[in-house]
Parts: C-alpha cells; structure tokens; sequence
C-alpha cells in the first residue's frame, strides 16, 4: 500500500436531520483521510452523482456523534490498495456505488471495497461515469436476477412496463432492456421533456402515469405485460399490474411503502420480488463479486455504444452547497436522468 501524502481531507457531512433549505442540513467538514482495509481500494474521488438515497438518509438516519457523509455513485482514481486487492492497482481508474453501512463518497478521498468496484468506461468523463454506478446494478439485478431474464441471447418476445423511465432507475432499465433483450418497453412518464427522454432511452412506448395505467396498457400493450419494473407508486399501481400481466407474470419493485394487496396477484400466479442493491454489501454475500463483474459488463456496454450515460446536468465543485441544490432536485421529484457534482 502506498504512502498517503496528507492526512486530512474535505468532505461533506451532516450532524443532524434537517431541511435542506436549512443552510445547516449539509456542511462542509475536515475529516482524516481513510486507511484502506485488506480488501479495499482508497479512492480519489473525481466526480459524485445524487440519488434518492442521499436525501433518504439525510432526512431520516440519525448520524450518530460524528458527522455523516453521505454519496454512492463515485468516478475516481485508485490512489492506494490493501494488503489483499487483487482485482485493481493504483492508477486505475474506478466507478462503483460502495456500501450503504459505510462511509459515503462526498469527500476527497474514500475506502471501497474492491469487490463492489468495476473500471470506468474508458469513454465517459468522471462525471458521466458516476452517474451510472448505482442505477446500472439495481437496473441489471432487477431485471437479470429478480425478473427472470437472460443475457447472452436475446430475450423471448414479450413487453416490459417500466414506471419512471425518464428517471435515474428507470433510465438505466429501459436501456438495458432494449440492448441486450428483445422484449417490447413501455416507459411511463408525464412531462413533453421526460416522454422525450425515456424514448430516447429505448421505450416504444411512453405512457402518462399521472393518468390511470390500465386502460392505457390495454392500448399500447394489447397483448398484456409480461414484466414490470416498478420504481415507484408501486402500492397505488398494484391494481393496474395484476390488470395488465398475464398469467405467471413477475414485478419488481424498489420504492418504499407501508403495506402491498399481494393478494391481487394470487389468481393469475404473479410472482412480486424486491430489488434492492446494497443487499449483498449489507450483508456480507458470499457473491460480493457479482457487482465488480456487473459494472465490467455495463463499461463494456458503455463503450461500445450500446449504452449511454445518464447524466444530465453536473453542478460544479463537491461542496455543501451544490449538494444542498443536488438535493433539493432529488426531492422536487421531477429529476431528468442523474445529477452529478465534479471535483473539489
């Protein structure tokens, strides 16, 4: 492991749940440069992207006595390595989402573990390459792990519904669906320049999910759905789903929400699964990997154009204030794609 030059670094924290028009809900802060564990890469970080998480975790995490950063979308340089990395060396440069029980990346130099970590795409800037991290594995695990589908080969025929697919999440699943399977992709999305954007991404068709679902599938989807990647409304929608898949269908869902009538979906045997993408950190999988070999496939992808970064506006400088206005965006509910923040 290489010598660090410094030993403090700057970050962004916050010491207590607030607002974030309050000028105090995210601070600047000095914190001591991360030691690297056996297993981890320490990072430089270049470049950061905003997701729902952040603010989530913000409004509703104690953060204990110390501050809390907060961030899990980071492009960087590898600047040191623990004792046992294998995958990485230093000079890489590096994309990845790390760990929710960890640290965050909103500060100049983090600690991942190498397990989690994929290269950037060579092609991408640091700030279009952060966008992708977090969005690309809970995309991919959705639909290749918890749907069903297959790599490899083309998809069998059929339709996909994908809510939001203007947004981060759903950006990410309508791209993939469209490069590496056959299925038909119905997006959902309200506004002229999010109908534009979720086409732009892959969906033939675009539907209005502020008007009812069910009678708008019927239209475009006359055949039924086969497949839906829910991002959100998933308990509001549920109705519609059953509705609109056919026999032996499958959901998978991200947004949080109270309760679910799975019951609706018992008569046609409709299976409901969870995505959630920091289980396998969380809890230590034996399959850790699965993530470094993801984001390979998705840089792959990337750079031989059969995918796109997401990013749509970058901020400027990591710093409290351009992530207070991060924030602010991802709690508005009406983000295009990723907003990333670049350098310190």
């Amino acid at each position: 492991m290489s010598k660090n030059r410094t030993t403090t670094m700057r970050a962004v924290g916050y010491r207590k749940n607030l607002p974030v028009d309050n000028p105090r809900s995210l601070l600047d802060i000095e914190l001591p440069v991360p030691e690297p564990g056996p297993r981890d890469l320490l990072v430089q970080v270049e470049a950061v992207a905003v997701n729902p998480v952040d603010h989530k975790v913000r409004q509703n995490a104690d953060p204990g006595p110390e501050p809390r950063v907060l961030g899990w979308d980071v492009a960087g340089t590898v600047v040191a390595v623990g004792e046992e990395v294998r995958l990485f060396a230093i000079g890489d440069e590096v994309y990845y989402a790390g760990a929710l029980d960890r640290p965050g990346a909103n500060s100049q130099f983090h600690t991942v573990d190498e397990r989690l970590v994929g290269r950037k795409p060579t092609t991408l800037s640091f700030a279009e390459a952060a966008a992708l991290p977090l969005t690309s594995l809970t995309a991919w695990e959705g639909l290749f792990e918890r749907l069903g589908l297959h790599t490899g080969a083309l998809e069998r025929a059929g339709t996909l519904l994908v809510t939001a697919a203007a947004g981060g999440v759903g950006s990410m699943v309508t791209q993939l669906a469209r490069a590496l399977t056959s299925l038909t992709v119905v997006g959902t999305a309200s506004r002229p320049e999010t109908v534009a954007f979720a086409r732009r991404m892959g969906a033939d068709h675009v539907i209005d999910h502020r008007k009812p679902l069910a009678p708008q599938l019927a239209e475009v989807a006359p055949g039924g759905l086969d497949h839906v990647f829910s991002t959100t409304a998933t308990d509001q929608n549920l109705a519609a789903y059953a509705e609109a898949l056919n026999p032996f269908g499958r959901i998978v869902a991200i947004d949080d929400f109270d309760s679910l009538p799975i019951g609706l979906l018992k008569a046609k045997s409709i299976s409901f699964h969870w995505e959630f993408m920091y289980t396998r950190s969380m809890f230590r999988t034996a399959d850790q990997a699965t993530q470094h070999h993801i984001l390979t496939q998705i840089a792959r992808l990337v750079d031989a154009g059969r995918l796109t970064t997401t990013a749509t506006q970058d901020l400027g400088p990591i710093n409290a204030a351009n992530l207070r206005r991060a924030h602010r965006i991802q709690e508005s509910g009406t983000a295009i794609g990723k907003t990333t923040l670049t350098g310190f």
